[in-house]
Parts: C-alpha cells; structure tokens; sequence
C-alpha cells in the first residue's frame, strides 16, 4: 500500500524528545483496514518512508486511532526540520 500526504513535525517531550509526523485521518484509516495483515505486534506497523531526499525504514505507532510516523536525527537534520515544519511524506506500508 503507498500513500502520500503532508504533516507537521511535532515533538513529544518526555525523557528524551522524539519527533513525529501525525498520519492524517483519512490515511489512517486505509491502514487500519490491512493493519491485522502489515503489524508484527503492539500495533505497529512497518513501513518505508521518505521525505525529501531521505529514505527511511520504520514503524509506525498507534495513537487516538490514527498512527505516527517517527523521524530519527539521521532524517530530520539532514533537512533541517524541527518541530512545527509542514513536510510531504510518501509512505509505503509493508505487507
């Protein structure tokens, strides 16, 4: 499953920040529908990421009924994006 949307970078404070772009409603709701057939466990789901010119494996996390996508320093820096920046992400769920 591919998809491709826009989202702000927000950033979860807690013992150490981490940062996250919110999957929009609507795309979250078409991986709910082959999420029991994409997770390995806790609800997450794996997925190929890329923003810019980064390229990216990870997961992403339940939240509210929508997912989060994480963003590590090593995609984040090289772009220079923090906190409050709107960035266009295609996303590949892996199956």
């Amino acid at each position: 499953m591919e998809l491709a949307f826009t989202g702000q970078v927000i950033e979860w404070r807690g013992p150490s920040p981490y940062y996250f772009v919110p999957v929009p409603d609507e795309e979250s709701a078409d991986i709910r529908e082959v999420a029991s057939t994409a997770t390995y466990g806790w609800g997450v789901i794996p997925v190929d990421a890329r923003i810019g010119v980064v390229e990216f494996t990870t997961s992403l996390f339940p939240k509210d009924g929508c997912y989060l996508l994480p963003l590590k320093a090593a995609v984040r820096k090289p772009q220079g994006l923090s906190a409050g920046d709107r960035v266009a992400i295609e996303l590949t769920v892996r199956l």
